[in-house]
């Protein structure tokens, strides 16, 4: 269970390294799109930690959960931006409560250790 979270960690840590130094940069069109993106994506690697922490991680659910969640919430902010409203909003605050949530779990795991 353990190798799989501190995998997890360092891969997330090598991703976020490498996002530092590549120089990539993205229009601003598609700023919302990263946004949500990133969040989804951040979303799935803590939800996956947690499960991981709690001894129900499933392959199957990570991966349909990460997939899933990135195209609700582009798919939430493509339809936003057609119709003038600020959908990806509501993808940025589920997310961030869930991130809040997950991180909150986390952190209550380490210090029960």
């Amino acid at each position: 269970m353990w190798l799989g979270v501190w995998l997890a960690v360092l891969g997330l840590a090598v991703g976020a390294m490498i996002g530092l130094y590549v120089p990539v940069l993205l229009p601003m069109a598609y700023a919302r799109y990263t946004s949500v993106a990133v969040l989804a994506a951040l979303d799935s690697v803590f939800g996956g930690i947690k499960a991981g922490m709690e001894d129900k991680f499933d392959n199957k659910v990570f991966i349909s959960g990460f997939f899933s969640n990135a195209l609700l919430a582009a798919g939430l902010a493509f339809i936003g931006e057609r119709l003038g409203i600020e959908l990806y909003l509501a993808a940025v605050v589920a997310f961030g409560v869930r991130l809040f949530q997950n991180l909150a779990i986390i952190r209550r795991h380490l210090l029960k250790r």
